[in-house]
């Protein structure tokens, strides 16, 4: 493989606006349901008697932060290796496509996914997930993610050159364990982020449209 382009995102900076999710969505004329970015929000604590007024509960360790995913376009691709018609492939840049031309709609990528990245559009029978913008690289355009988020958290590049840059962390809560595809993902923690799969919070957000 040539290279493996790859996602970085700052986790300490991210303000959970979802403009990187709207933008994604208005490029690829998304319907309801369909969301090939999203935005998390993740948190956590508890309560704790105070000592000074018994019987009254105060907020402990309360934390929170926001986190956008899209597809991971992995380096080991689970995807890529149920779909029982070969209509997900990965490219010598590491790019993961499907071809709607071939794809029978089973499903299987969709459920095999630890991301759930690839989603059933029902109107037009097949699957479907971030493309990375193909055609906007092609055109030495950025993803538009990665131009849409104003607060300049969204990178994108080589994965060797964006770990070089931010490390090795590719995964926080609510992400599954990296182990499971690794996927072409570098993230700047946020100083309460919890390390995925030892997590004490829950995702707060509601699933948008």
């Amino acid at each position: 493989m040539a290279k493996q382009l790859g996602f970085y995102f700052d986790a300490s900076g991210c303000t959970g606006c979802k403009a990187c999710a709207i933008a994604c969505k208005d490029r690829s004329d998304l319907p309801v349901g369909i969301n090939f970015r999203k935005v998390y929000q993740y948190g956590g604590g508890s309560w704790a008697n105070d000592p000074q007024n018994p019987g009254v509960a105060t907020p402990n360790n309360i934390f929170v932060y926001s986190l956008s995913a899209a597809c991971m376009h992995c380096q080991d691709p689970i995807c890529v290796e149920v779909c029982p018609v070969s209509a997900i492939t990965k490219r010598d840049d590491g790019v993961v496509l499907i071809d709607k031309e071939r794809c029978i709609g089973c499903r299987y990528c969709e459920w095999a996914c630890p991301y759930g990245a690839p989603q059933f559009n029902e109107e037009k029978g097949y699957m479907t997930k971030c493309d990375f913008c193909q055609d906007l690289q092609a055109q030495g355009q950025n993803p538009v993610c990665v131009d849409a988020c104003v607060m300049r958290v969204l990178k994108f590049g080589e994965l060797e050159e964006l770990k070089a840059e931010y490390g090795n962390v590719a995964a926080i809560e609510p992400l599954p364990i990296a182990e499971l595809t690794s996927p072409s993902l570098v993230i700047t923690p946020h100083k309460h982020a919890q390390i995925s799969g030892q997590g004490t919070g829950h995702i707060l957000s509601v699933e948008e449209g």
